[in-house]
């Protein structure tokens, strides 16, 4: 009998999840790419050794993803299928479209979160921006191309997110990096 209780607490969670994702999948992506994101920058600091967690970093992270990383991949998502209907064609636009420009305003909103003026962002993006992309591209392609071939379109922009989770580890501890050149 206790053995069943985490798997009733899993199947419970999943169902309320499930739930909130079809009553508003909106607010539902937002906050769920909210935590996931803030998770995330949490568990890069803590693999980096950091004595005190960085507030503004972890906040920076979660406002991108209430604001952004839930929103822009559900409005993605919604609408490339009128677009395109097969799933090569959508990782194409996916990878060479969407993915560059999502990049590009993940570092730069990230650092004015962090509350750095319009010119420290601009250049941190500018350093960040090729060797970011470039490893997106070359290790993230496959996971997007399962996510956008073998997952329902209701659970597409979750897979996004705990696949971001993985990318906002790594993103995160290439922006410690560069913060700490400095």
């Amino acid at each position: 009998m206790s053995l069943s209780k985490p798997t009733s607490i899993m199947y419970n969670l999943i169902s309320a999840y499930l739930q909130r994702l079809y009553s508003s999948p909106l607010k539902t992506k937002a906050i769920t790419s909210c935590v996931i994101a803030a998770l995330g920058n949490v568990v890069s600091q803590k693999l980096s050794g950091a004595r005190h967690l960085n507030e503004d970093s972890v906040l920076a992270f979660a406002l991108f993803g209430l604001l952004f990383g839930g929103p822009v991949p559900h409005y993605f998502y919604t609408y490339i299928r009128l677009l395109v209907n097969h799933p090569l064609g959508i990782l194409l636009i996916e990878r060479l479209v969407y993915t560059p420009c999502f990049q590009a305003l993940a570092l730069y909103l990230l650092a004015i979160f962090e509350g750095k003026p319009h010119k420290v962002a601009y250049i941190q993006m500018q350093k960040l921006y090729l060797p970011t992309l470039m490893a997106n591209l070359k290790y993230l392609t496959l996971f997007h191309y399962i996510n956008v071939k073998y997952v329902p379109p209701m659970l597409r922009v979750l897979m996004v997110n705990l696949i971001g989770f993985a990318w906002v580890v790594y993103l995160a501890n290439k922006r410690a990096k560069i913060s700490k050149e400095k």
